[in-house]
């Protein structure tokens, strides 16, 4: 197959990029600085010769904007919300304009557009969209409504014959520098993998090859459409979640922060601590439903993995 994938030079995009490039298929990405084979320049926002690699594909994987590992400020939300809303945009006007449009088009969107939430999950049939929570930061209700944004702006699109699909994404975890994962394991090696603020938020996340599979499987199943949430089986409390990372490491000691602590760190690293203290707790209601099979369905597992993987990687570099 021909697969597009626009913003596929981050993180995710090169766990894509490489999985479905091994497996056989022209793997085409779609960058603002194309530096590499097989990539494409756009600028995320206007139709330009880019369009052609949309038309006559057979898969779309729409991943650009804004990384969210930033600070939270009002022009950071914005950019965020305006480079996810025009990319969508910009893309369902190529495949609605191609003579050939792709048969499905999968658009990346994420969990945080579920409330902070500790005594129940969110499915995609039960769940609750988030935005009115008393209680939490003005700019939390924010990022929910860049999520409705995004996903909005695939289901305006006007693409009759490509089936849309809403990734509801889970952090990805992977072994790869400069992943949410490495970060997170920089933590507990320094010995500050504690609960965060008490620790009773939950995590959520999902693998690696789990995600790719994931879209593997939505690609192939035509009878799903619409929002689909990425994530294992598995949620479990921040406190709990970093046990068990610190225990893959074998570190046995994580410091416990407060929230004005966690708010010092994030802005050390220029992050948020929406990143750290929303309650996550998400599962895959239609991927199970749809008997998809999870390889890393518990954290602790799956965490063993990927310390294994980097411990690897380093050995052989």
């Amino acid at each position: 197959m021909k697969i597009v994938i626009p913003g596929g030079t981050g993180q995710v995009g090169g766990i894509l990029n490489r999985a479905l490039t091994a497996a056989g298929h022209e793997v085409v990405v779609l960058t603002r600085r194309p530096v590499r084979a097989r990539e494409v320049a756009w600028d995320g926002a206007t139709p330009g010769p880019w369009v052609a690699a949309v038309d006559g594909s057979d898969v779309v994987i729409n991943l650009a904007g804004r990384s969210v590992s930033c600070r939270y400020t009002p022009a950071n939300l914005q950019e965020m919300m305006r480079s996810r809303v025009d990319s969508a945009r910009v893309v369902g006007e190529a495949i609605a304009a191609a003579a050939r449009p792709p048969r499905v088009w999968l658009q990346m969107s994420t969990a945080t557009i579920y409330t902070h939430r500790f005594d129940a999950p969110h499915d995609e049939a039960s769940g609750e969209i988030g935005g009115s929570e008393p209680g939490v930061p003005d700019y939390w209700a924010f990022s929910v409504e860049i999520a409705k944004e995004w996903e909005r702006a695939q289901e305006q699109a006007a693409t009759p014959d490509t089936r849309k699909v809403a990734l509801r994404s889970a952090m990805v975890m992977s072994p790869d520098r400069g992943g949410v994962f490495d970060v997170l394991l920089r933590l507990a090696r320094l010995g500050l993998g504690g609960p965060v603020a008490g620790g009773a938020q939950y995590v959520s996340w999902i693998h690696d090859r789990d995600f790719v599979r994931a879209v593997e499987f939505l690609v192939d199943r035509s009878d799903l459409t619409g929002p689909v949430n990425l994530a294992a089986p598995g949620p479990l409390p921040q406190r709990d979640f970093m046990r068990a990372l610190r225990a893959a490491w074998g570190v046995p000691v994580g410091l416990p922060a407060t929230k004005w602590m966690a708010e010092l760190g994030a802005f050390a690293l220029r992050s948020d601590t929406e990143l750290l203290l929303k309650s996550r707790r998400v599962v895959p209601g239609r991927l199970l439903e749809a008997g998809f099979a999870f390889e890393n369905e518990a954290w602790p597992k799956a965490a063993e993995d990927l310390v294994r993987r980097v411990r690897g990687a380093r050995a052989a570099g």
